[in-house]
């Protein structure tokens, strides 16, 4: 990696760290509401016992760390401690500093768009700020469920405790606060024009082809199938969209054949090739 990439990534997770210390200095803890995962038992207990938050998102992350450097990377592990040394930090410095709103879903709204632009940054930049995450990925690999549903059901649980530390109120916010940092985590890791993948199956494959060459300006890949039921050779579609041009391939596909058959799939990342959308004169 060469030294300006590296210069990039750090920076990046600076940024993401302290955006989410300023979500949760600034928004969330001075008015009782929490973060799921590690931060939210930080914040339960940094409320009990009156010590300082940053030191318990510092200690109670080492353990987890300790196992993703044995199994998941000496990359990852380090990238994480450097992001959850930078956010204790960070939530230590802005401890004294006023919050900017005493008002509850406005601290709820902002509080979980800091937490979610922050954790996303630094997912980017190759970290993470949760030992949660950690846990889930090694446990999953025991139990039938996924990471997802694992990381939810935990986050259910420490959100609910907030019920019984604070109130009511707090745990419904919280609630709401996680999932809004939950979505924004999506659109900074993804970005707000997602790209999508596309497989088209149309005897009119030609037609539609050139139709979305020329009026979307991407181009397409023929792919050779074979029915599964009648064996007859298929050629599939294969092209690669914004979210934004999807409603508009759409339209072209059922105008040139209203029975194609259309599968449309998330694309996280995209490496390579030509994506770069033509010019349409």
């Amino acid at each position: 990696m060469t030294a300006a990439r590296l210069l990039t990534r750090a920076l990046t997770m600076i940024l993401g760290s302290l955006l989410f210390s300023v979500g949760l200095e600034i928004f969330l803890v001075p008015n009782n509401i929490i973060d799921g995962g590690i931060t939210g038992i930080s914040i339960i207990l940094s409320h009990l016992t009156g010590i300082s938050i940053g030191i318990f998102l510092l200690l109670l992350n080492l353990p987890f760390l300790f196992l993703g450097y044995k199994q998941i990377g000496k990359t990852f592990a380090l990238s994480t401690l450097f992001s959850v040394i930078v956010m204790s930090i960070g939530t230590e410095l802005l401890h004294p500093v006023k919050p900017l709103t005493d008002n509850l879903l406005l601290a709820t709204v902002f509080g979980g768009v800091c937490l979610g632009v922050g954790v996303g940054l630094v997912i980017r930049a190759g970290g993470s700020l949760d030992g949660t995450e950690i846990v889930a990925i090694l446990v999953g690999k025991r139990l039938p469920f996924s990471v997802g549903e694992i990381v939810m059901f935990i986050n259910i649980f420490i959100l609910g405790s907030a019920a019984f530390v604070f109130s009511p109120d707090s745990a419904m916010y919280s609630l709401i606060a996680y999932f809004i940092a939950f979505k924004m985590i999506d659109v900074t890791i993804e970005g707000i024009d997602q790209s999508k993948s596309v497989w088209i199956i149309s005897d009119s494959y030609r037609e539609i082809g050139d139709a979305l060459t020329y009026r979307l300006g991407r181009g397409v890949t023929y792919l050779s199938g074979e029915g599964g039921f009648s064996g007859d050779d298929k050629k599939v579609i294969f092209i690669v969209i914004t979210r934004l041009e999807e409603a508009k391939m759409k339209s072209i596909v059922e105008d040139k054949d209203p029975n194609a058959f259309v599968a449309i799939g998330n694309i996280h990342d995209i490496m390579g090739g030509r994506f770069k959308k033509k010019n349409i004169h």
